[in-house]
């Protein structure tokens, strides 16, 4: 735009082209500095010590890292469960929340647009008509007395971005749209994340809820044989209390557990758009999830380039950087060239006849001399500002990279803990078996049979909960990576 300053200007103002052409000629001069995105950091990997390459078996599954595998940008497809899917799907497509992130880019998008207006000369027309009368009093005296005067006139006029404080400008406008757009790629990740985490905590929470109440019946059970045997004089009363003791205070934890089912049956309603006395999210069970086994794994330097979180604090930098050349060029001389031209008379028969034209032509030059310091100082603001943005921009890098390590742990962990939790859930089964046996054989009592069978339930709910933190953290190594948004169709870029 700035190359063709001297060719529009010869075209519009004739009686300026010398002038014009020096001016344009110093036109290339933008202060304040070049942005250049922020290198990717050095490193090989993200935890110290061996990078995780595989889990160890749990729940029949081995989670390996494939450094190659692509991460789609529907990841949520990957645990293979059609009702998931369609949760998810309307959730991006219902959503209030992301609809305000789409609006804002849009406001955004059309923010620039009128920012790039300044680069267009400025045309404006008029029709004016008034009838008025020249004083007697004014030099010369008054030739006639009261007469029309009607008037057709056009004007144009033109800002030179001489050292390019409006291209910096604008520049800082294309910025914020990216970050806005990355806003958006960020709040969908987090809706797609918090829907699929919380079905599965619900998930966790139906399976949860049965096993209690099951073992509710068996210590309800246990606290009924006590009370016979107590009323037999074959037992004392402190085993009635003890057991009842134990029977309320695994009671009490049914409440906690259904409000929570609640809790994430009202907030899926709330993440699709919906009110949750009027929608109804689905019933997800495990036995509908399939756990992903082969997991990407982005490099690092790959990393910075996909998070929306890193892409948001770069363009905010980007922003912050063009800021400095706005704040810089308001201390340097502005240009306006404006010229008008239009036709008056006082008689409309005769506007439009030879005589009548009326025109100017004119530039304007302005050089802040004196303002207190304050065009100085809010250079200097600029450059601080760009200073945080800087500082805030390695930080969002380092909780990046903190929360992928963060999470590559977990799961390596969350599948050791599982398999443990399976091997103890075995071995309660195990002995429930043999006191079922020896019950039959006359060898055990009914409450050693009831006091086994608390135990396997007991240990089935700890590896529900270990199962559930294991699909929750594979989903949140997808969240850590960016969500796959790259991978996404152009279009929906």
């Amino acid at each position: 735009m700035r190359n063709n300053t001297a060719t529009l200007a010869r075209r519009v103002y004739p009686a300026l082209t010398p002038a014009v052409a020096l001016v344009a000629l110093l036109a290339g001069c933008t202060v304040g500095p070049d942005f250049k995105a922020p290198d990717a950091p050095v490193a090989s990997g993200y935890t110290e010590g061996p990078a995780l390459r595989s889990t160890v078996v749990a729940d029949g599954t081995v989670q390996t890292i494939d450094g190659e595998a692509r991460l789609p940008a529907d990841w949520w497809h990957l645990f293979d469960c059609p009702a998931l899917d369609g949760l998810v799907r309307q959730g991006l497509a219902d959503s209030p929340s992301l609809a305000a992130t789409e609006a804002t880019l849009r406001q955004a998008q059309d923010t620039l647009k009128a920012g790039e207006g300044i680069f267009w000369p400025q045309v404006d027309a008029g029709a004016d008509m008034a009838r008025q009368r020249e004083s007697r009093n004014a030099a010369g005296g008054a030739r006639q007395g009261a007469f029309n005067l009607f008037t057709l006139s056009a004007s144009v006029s033109y800002a030179l971005d001489i050292f390019g404080g409006e291209h910096r400008r604008v520049e800082g406008l294309a910025a914020q749209v990216d970050y806005q757009r990355n806003a958006m790629r960020a709040a969908a990740l987090t809706l797609a994340t918090t829907l699929v985490d919380t079905a599965i905590a619900s998930a966790a929470y139906d399976a949860q809820i049965e096993a209690t109440v099951a073992i509710v019946a068996l210590e309800r059970e246990q606290v009924r044989l006590a009370i016979v045997h107590a009323t037999a004089g074959t037992a004392g009363q402190a085993a009635v209390l003890s057991l009842r003791a134990q029977l309320e205070a695994t009671e009490a934890s049914l409440p906690g557990l259904r409000q929570k089912q609640a809790q994430a049956r009202h907030l899926m309603a709330v993440l699709v758009g919906r009110l949750p006395a009027d929608w109804q999210p689905p019933f997800l069970s495990f036995s509908e999830l399939t756990l992903p086994r082969s997991l990407p794994l982005s490099l690092p330097s790959a990393l910075v380039r996909q998070r929306p979180d890193i892409l948001q604090a770069e363009s905010a930098l980007h922003a912050a950087s063009a800021a400095i050349g706005v704040a810089t060029a308001a201390l340097l001389p502005s240009v306006t060239l404006d010229g008008s031209f239009g036709v008056s008379s006082t008689s409309s028969d005769t506007l439009f006849q030879a005589g009548s034209g009326v025109w100017s032509v004119g530039a304007g030059v302005a050089q802040p001399i004196f303002n207190g310091g304050a065009l100085s100082y809010q250079r200097q603001a600029a450059i601080d500002a760009y200073d945080a943005a800087a500082a805030a921009y390695r930080q969002t890098v380092l909780n990046a990279f903190q929360q992928v390590a963060d999470v590559l742990r977990a799961l390596e962990h969350d599948a050791e803990s599982l398999a443990l939790l399976e091997q103890a859930e075995k071995t309660a089964g195990a002995a429930l078996a043999l006191t079922q046996a020896n019950f039959a054989a006359g060898l055990a009592a009914q409450a050693d049979v009831l006091v086994a069978d608390v135990q396997y339930r007991t240990a089935k709910l700890s590896v529900i909960a270990a199962r559930a933190s294991r699909y929750q953290d594979t989903v949140a190594l997808f969240a850590a990576l960016g969500g796959g948004w790259w991978n996404a169709p152009a279009a929906d870029h």
